[in-house]
């Protein structure tokens, strides 16, 4: 199946806490969509990797994304070397995406951070013909992503563009509520972390609260983009209006 669109996190639930509002639009507007997970999140203080599979599927259910997958890359491990970038690049000839969300490079976790450069060289290497990657015995042609977008985490950057996700928020909500294992319960008995916080999920609405009061909506996605981005027309452009 051809994609237009692949995110790609290192954890389960990181596309839905950082671009499910994207996600949601683009299934929404009639795009095909994917979401693929690096690792299992085995290594997460709250739950454990089949709690954390169970949820992203659902979480991928809510979305309407056509493809969920999980290369069950180790978690905590998530190394730049060759037999990880053949699975990244295995993923991107499989479905041969437009365009590609990834982490972007300055990030607190570790693993966002080699998950960044794993996915953007994979996508360099992925359109040279004389590397093999095969799937099913069958050899897959050469692809490469046309574009990358990186997607906010935990540190902040200033954004090439943002994302109107207003009409999809409801969505992306139930989305991120679908890792329910990761966020506030009272009677959880797995230690607190930075998600587990009551005040987490209002710390999220207010970030999207504010990035699209950048543009001129109620919520907003931000990312940043390496390349110049064009325009076809000027009046297609959400502006802010004062």
């Amino acid at each position: 199946m051809k994609l237009d669109l692949l995110a790609i996190g290192a954890h389960p639930d990181d596309v839905e806490l950082a671009c499910g509002g994207t996600v949601a639009k683009c299934v929404k507007l009639g795009y095909k969509v994917g979401i693929i997970d690096l690792t299992e999140g085995e290594l997460g203080t709250r739950g454990n990797k089949k709690i954390r599979s169970l949820e992203a599927k659902k979480a991928a259910e809510i979305l309407g994304v056509k493809v969920c997958e999980n290369l069950r890359i180790p978690d905590g491990d998530v190394e730049i070397n060759k037999k990880n970038r053949l699975k990244v690049i295995e993923i991107y000839r499989k479905y041969q995406p437009e365009i590609i969300l990834i982490p972007h490079w300055q990030e607190r976790h570790p693993d966002h951070v080699h998950a960044h450069y794993l996915c953007r060289e994979a996508q360099f290497y992925s359109g040279l013909r004389k590397i093999d990657v095969k799937t099913y015995g069958k050899k897959l042609p050469a692809w490469r992503p046309h574009k990358y977008f990186h997607y906010q985490q935990k540190y902040e950057f200033t954004p090439s563009f943002i994302i109107d996700i207003s009409d999809v928020y409801d969505i992306r909500v139930e989305a991120v509520k679908a890792h329910k294992s990761q966020f506030y319960n009272p009677n959880s008995t797995d230690p607190e972390t930075f998600l587990s916080q009551k005040s987490f999920l209002d710390f999220m609405e207010t970030r999207m609260k504010y990035y699209g009061q950048q543009i001129g909506v109620k919520y907003g996605e931000p990312f940043f983009s390496v390349e110049p981005i064009g325009v076809n027309d000027l009046f297609s452009l959400q502006l802010f209006k004062g």
